[in-house]
């Protein structure tokens, strides 16, 4: 299972657990394979040109999938050509956090502060293109207001500069922030997603306060190799269906803000040709660009 970022990270995590439950239901060895670099596509042209028989497989996400499209021009895999989907796995929707300087206690007092403040309030991001920089500028785009993006070199740098006051909010995966949202730290203001999070279950989603319908979750699942067989896609499905199904795994997900999820290869593959849409135009919007 070859995983498009390096160890340690959420992606590697979530990777390395499913791989240990889908080796026991397969009943054979499933070795998690981190290849990081450029954005997740080393990794993605690698499985793009394996063998379609089902022992190379990828841990993809929304990044690799659906925005990589519009960020790189020069990308040298088709996403929805080049790949048999098998499965969505996980969904690891966003928080919105702020530095508790910032006198803002709920979202619709973010985009108020925000309207009187045009260009003035700065979110960071994990890097330009990045699901968080993103995620920022659809709320931007959402709520109609004018923030400054700053870009980093990764969550970790993002979120030192918000717990010393030097940005004002990010949005980003729950599990990176639960510990100091709990330790007043920062202050969560919404979640991303369209339900309340399990991981905090007090805090509202965005779209429940302050903005309708809007969504921002981070999804990931596994693909094969374009014409891999039909029966071999429906043998892998059905095992990670069962993996996810454990009671322990999902309990140890839950509680750092990931969500388990199980799709047919279909569904999968519409999600994917749906979100290349949605997130190209916000790319252009944004003037995003691979760093």
């Amino acid at each position: 299972m070859l995983v498009p970022f390096p160890t340690g990270g959420a992606a590697d995590l979530m990777a390395r657990s499913l791989a240990q439950k889908l080796g026991e239901k397969l009943g054979q060895n499933v070795v998690p394979d981190n290849r990081g670099g450029a954005g997740g596509t080393i990794a993605c042209e690698a499985v793009a040109r394996a063998a379609p028989d089902g022992y190379t497989i990828l841990f993809g996400t929304m990044g690799t999938q659906a925005i990589n499209p519009s960020l790189y021009p020069n990308l040298r895999y088709d996403p929805l050509r080049d790949f048999a989907p098998i499965s969505l796995t996980h969904a690891t929707p966003r928080v919105l956090v702020v530095h508790p300087a910032v006198p803002a206690q709920t979202v619709a007092e973010l985009i108020a502060l925000a309207r009187s403040k045009p260009g003035v309030l700065t979110f960071g991001s994990a890097g330009s293109g990045s699901s968080s920089h993103l995620g920022g500028e659809l709320f931007r785009a959402a709520a109609g207001i004018d923030l400054l993006h700053v870009p980093y070199k990764g969550s970790g740098p993002a979120m030192s500069d918000l717990l010393g006051g030097r940005i004002a909010m990010v949005f980003d995966a729950i599990a990176i922030y639960s510990d100091h949202i709990k330790a007043g730290k920062v202050r969560a203001l919404g979640v991303t997603s369209l339900a309340r999070s399990p991981a905090l279950p007090e805090v509202p989603t965005i779209a429940e306060v302050a903005l309708p319908g809007f969504e921002v979750s981070n999804w990931l699942g596994v693909l094969a190799p374009a014409a891999t067989p039909r029966e071999i896609v429906l043998r892998l499905n059905e095992a990670i269906g069962d993996a996810l199904a454990d009671p322990e795994l999902k309990r140890q997900l839950n509680a750092g803000g990931v969500d388990t999820l199980h799709s047919t290869p279909e569904a999968f593959g519409a999600l994917i040709a749906s979100e290349i849409a949605k997130w190209s135009k916000l790319v252009r919007a944004s003037g995003a660009r691979a760093d």
